[in-house]
């Protein structure tokens, strides 16, 4: 059974959290913390006792925006360690899901939390910790996957399944070939991320996998692409890098 510790500076929000969390069957102990300060007091404390201890701690439920430290300055501190605590994130807001992802988070859980959304969460943590008995590999970096929430359910779409990107202001549209997601980032961040993968940029409004481009089209002195059963247009900015791009690629 876990010993969890939830963590939010919001005292209504941490008390129904505790509610829940106490009231799953696969929580042995769920205690709180109302700032990051006494989070990483109580989680030294935990490690320093041993896994074995009762005051040893298997996950964190970690709010985001609090005072003074953040939930993710916390998950960022608890990296350092040895043998962390494991990590969810319980926040209201859905921006900052690919960062906690890169911090190496469980789960990612929006306020206000559902009863359903939340025991999905422990499952995932009680899985990861009683997986000791047959250990996973780790995931090879050509799996990075991209986690979306539709209707309160954090989906990952892998990077190798997106076709191209749309700028949509602050957020990216990311296409795949059985639908596409809206997550909060913006295109440039997507492109300095993902410029080692593959992804060039054609346009202001799209970000492309070099890989998924069928056709290279030239009409009139304009210039597009086509992706699967799309056309995209190509700016000149970007039309003589992609044209030396794609014949590099097809020289092997």
């Amino acid at each position: 059974m876990l010993r969890v510790l939830a963590v939010d500076d919001e005292a209504p929000a941490l008390g129904e959290l505790l509610y829940l969390l106490r009231a799953d069957p696969r929580v042995r102990s769920a205690e709180g913390a109302a700032d990051a300060t006494d989070a990483l007091r109580r989680i030294g404390r935990a490690l320093e006792a041993g896994p074995d201890a009762d005051e040893a701690v298997d996950v964190v439920f970690l709010d985001i925006h609090m005072p003074g430290l953040t939930g993710l300055d916390v998950a960022r501190l608890l990296a350092g360690f040895a043998r962390p605590p494991l990590v969810v994130f319980v926040t209201a807001h859905e921006g900052f899901a690919l960062q906690a992802f890169d911090l190496k988070a469980v789960d990612y859980v929006l306020k206000p939390v559902r009863r359903e959304r939340l025991a999905e969460a422990v499952r995932r943590v009680h899985d990861l910790v009683h997986a000791t008995a047959a250990p996973v590999p780790a995931a090879p970096a050509a799996a990075e996957q991209v986690p979306v929430e539709l209707g309160g359910v954090t989906r990952f779409v892998s990077v190798d399944d997106i076709a191209y990107v749309e700028a949509h202001g602050d957020y990216a549209r990311l296409h795949t070939d059985h639908g596409s997601h809206l997550v909060r980032i913006p295109l440039s961040a997507l492109e300095e991320r993902w410029a080692a993968r593959g992804f060039v940029r054609i346009h202001r409004s799209h970000l492309v996998a070099l890989a998924r481009i069928d056709e290279l089209r030239l009409d009139g002195g304009a210039t597009s692409v086509r992706v699967g059963a799309t056309d995209l247009a190509v700016s000149r900015r970007h039309a003589r890098h992609l044209r030396d791009l794609l014949m590099r690629r097809a020289g092997g």
